[in-house]
């Protein structure tokens, strides 16, 4: 793995000290180096990098200041002369605070901080499951793909359910319970709101004296799926 780094420090020595100790760790790769804010912001938001090691005491724009408004994903090592910010620092969920003068086995130690940081991330991204873009359902003797982004409600009637979807006019018919639908669909997009009738969450539009109304169908909202529901709208 390869981090991108940026420096940002006003103090041209400390620059120049920090630019020869990323040079010499091979998963380190610097991609800018900074002595004030503006400058810095513009060359990360042309340059993205992961890390910056980042000065607090700067003219114009402080350095805690600039960390509040860097991009999410971009972790912070603060590094600084005076011992007073490390709280300030750890506030705002650096990952790691150096004192300066900073010696290498420092930086190093902060530098595999931030490898352990981008590896674990990395590890849960790769874990996740593949996102279910659209479902197979049978029906009149065949297999038919519904695309998830197609699908409005459906309906529950007994052993069957009725799949409706923005593109026809009339439902799909499938041999299938409820209980079998819901397990095929994320819950991410779909909820059950009766024991009748599950919807996809994107498409509720309009709400009507406890029922969903798509078109000119109203759909009733259950006793025992309200407090679920009611969890989903405060969300």
């Amino acid at each position: 793995m390869i981090i991108k780094c940026a420096i940002i420090d006003d103090e041209p020595l400390a620059v120049e000290l920090l630019v020869s100790y990323v040079k010499k760790i091979p998963f380190m790769e610097l991609h800018g180096k900074y002595s004030n804010a503006v400058d810095a912001m513009k060359g990360i938001a042309e340059d993205p990098v992961d890390v910056v090691f980042l000065d607090i005491q700067m003219p114009e724009l402080n350095g805690l200041e600039l960390s509040k408004m860097l991009p999410e994903a971009t972790r912070v090592v603060f590094t600084t002369a005076f011992e007073q910010y490390a709280i300030d620092g750890y506030r705002i969920n650096a990952l790691d605070y150096l004192l300066k003068p900073i010696s290498y086995p420092e930086f190093l130690e902060a530098c595999n901080k931030a490898l352990q940081w981008f590896t674990m991330v990395q590890q849960a991204e790769e874990s996740k499951e593949p996102e279910v873009t659209s479902i197979f359902v049978k029906s009149e003797y065949k297999l038919l793909q519904i695309d998830l982004d197609d699908i409005r409600y459906i309906e529950g009637l007994k052993d069957y359910v009725k799949i409706y979807t923005e593109q026809s006019p009339h439902p799909i018919l499938s041999l299938m319970n409820m209980k079998a639908m819901e397990q095929m669909l994320p819950s991410s997009r779909f909820i059950r709101v009766h024991r009748s009738y599950i919807v996809q969450k994107s498409k509720i539009k309009e709400i009507d004296r406890n029922r969903l109304v798509f078109g000119d169908v109203y759909i009733p909202i259950g006793d025992s799926y309200k407090q679920a529901f009611q969890d989903f709208l405060g969300r």
